[in-house]
């Protein structure tokens, strides 16, 4: 038997892995790490749970945290940001991957009579307010040098920073953010007027004949603001099952969908910053999706991968943060204020309430900028239910990143209840326990929130189990590619 000094073991999270092993039970706990397929900050629960066969009052099942190596139970914490957790993230996606393909191509209760509804991939973007540093393209496709005279690389830390950040309009690109779904809510509106009066039919005759069923998800630009990526489908009036006439076309959507954008408005106005007309930026793209299998580079499988990327993304991707500027408990109230009233955002507190200042967040100058505005529009009464404060570390946008409308395909929710069917079945015959009759069968449980996150040493192996799958997948997508 070989011992260890464990007072040499620099590495605290080492020691608590060393501690982990050598306990009786560090089969269960591994087993529970396993499980959970690398999350990173797992959800820790109290509680019990039992099974009984309401005919007989016997007890079929019964557990409870209490045998638990760690007196609590581990479930993943769902996060989508891949930022946040790789493994939840992965299946977020995947699931938004389903969902998306499944209003193109069928399946998933959908019909495959889908495929041939008039379907478009539209991305409408944000104005300009202000020049950035980017990479135009000439006639021929090739880069070209920016308006600073430098031809910047891609990955250019420059790229979508102001040219000059005193004459930018941050208010401007804030309030943008903060309105964007609502400019969103008033396109669906003004899209379904403009496809109604193409047709030469009021708007309650054109909803008896069609349907405008959509997914969109969201994504941010280096210069910090979002545009939305959005599937827009013409079904008949009760959804996917149904066609829509032959004179709802393709074109006639495309047409529409340009019609509608130009026309959206929002007006701002504040004795602050004055009036600000807010609309969407010139740069409006309309494509028809192919089906699988065309030369057509936009086909319904390419889209689902497309969007279910940026599902997982937030704005971290444009060199921000991705947790919010202050802790729930203090909820900015228990940080420091600056001379002129402004508090300073709390990032890390631990529940100690302890802010840190705007001028020490590991962001770059156009962020930290954006998030300062954020902070000074939210002192305004005007502002207050934008709630800017709370989504400063958003950059203003306070939107779902991905949604969709009632008819366009399944639910993220039937596809998770599907997968916890599923497991549950796997479960009950590795346990051995006979099929269940859910009319004569109760569970009865209590579940109550411990914490979030792993001791040290399971996060070592929970990060193992991560690597090992990672690398599990790339050879499978090796060998698939042979």
């Amino acid at each position: 038997m070989v011992t260890l000094d464990l007072r040499h073991v620099a590495s605290p999270a080492v020691r608590d892995l060393l501690h982990l092993v050598n306990e009786p039970d560090f089969d269960r706990a591994q087993q529970q790490i396993e499980r959970l397929g690398g999350c990173t900050e797992p959800v820790r629960l109290t509680g019990h749970t039992t099974t009984v066969d309401t005919t007989n009052g016997e007890v079929l099942r019964s557990c409870t945290t209490s045998d638990e190596p760690t007196g609590t139970l581990l479930t993943t914490c769902g996060n989508r940001r891949s930022s946040r957790c790789p493994a939840c993230s992965r299946i977020y996606a995947a699931d938004t991957y389903h969902l998306i393909r499944a209003g193109l191509t069928g399946g998933k209760t959908v019909p495959d009579t889908v495929r041939t509804h008039p379907r478009v991939f539209a991305t409408l973007t944000a104005p300009s307010f202000g020049p950035v540093h980017n990479r135009p393209t000439s006639t021929n496709g090739g880069p070209r040098p920016c308006h600073c005279g430098k031809l910047h690389e891609p990955t250019d830390a420059l790229l979508g920073t102001p040219l000059n950040p005193k004459t930018y309009d941050y208010a401007g690109a804030v309030l943008f953010n903060a309105h964007a779904s609502a400019l969103w809510a008033r396109f669906a509106i003004y899209l379904r007027r403009e496809i109604a009066a193409r047709l030469g039919l009021t708007q309650k005759a054109a909803r008896a004949v069609l349907r405008v069923s959509f997914a969109k998800v969201a994504e941010y630009q280096k210069r910090g603001l979002v545009h939305f990526h959005a599937i827009i489908r013409l079904d008949g009036p009760d959804g996917s099952t149904q066609p829509p006439p032959p004179s709802a076309t393709v074109t006639l959507l495309a047409d529409a969908i340009r019609a509608a954008a130009a026309r959206v408005r929002v007006t701002v106005v504040s004795d602050a910053i004055g009036e600000r007309e807010l609309a969407w930026g010139e740069q409006l793209d309309v494509r028809e999706i192919a089906a699988f299998g065309t030369d057509d580079e936009l086909t319904d499988q390419a889209v689902a991968a497309y969007v279910a990327k940026y599902a997982t993304k937030s704005a971290d991707a444009s060199g921000t943060l991705d947790r919010a500027l202050f802790c729930r408990p203090c909820q900015g109230r228990g940080a420091t204020l600056l001379p002129h009233g402004t508090p300073l955002p709390c990032t890390a507190c631990s529940g100690t309430g302890q802010a840190r200042p705007l001028p020490r967040l590991a962001v770059a100058r156009h962020v930290r900028q954006m998030i300062r505005t954020c902070w000074e529009l939210g002192k305004l009464p005007e502002f207050a239910a934008l709630k800017l404060w709370k989504w400063a570390h958003m950059l203003g946008f306070r939107g779902h990143f991905s949604t969709k409308s009632r008819c366009y395909s399944v639910t993220l929710g039937a596809l998770r209840d599907a997968r916890r069917t599923w497991r549950t079945e796997q479960a009950r015959a590795q346990t051995g326990l006979p099929d269940l009759d859910p009319t004569t069968t109760l569970v009865v449980g209590h579940w109550a929130y411990h914490g979030s996150g792993y001791s040290p040493g399971a996060g070592l192996l929970a990060a193992a189990v991560w690597h090992r799958r990672q690398l599990e997948r790339q050879f499978v997508s090796e060998e698939g590619c042979r």
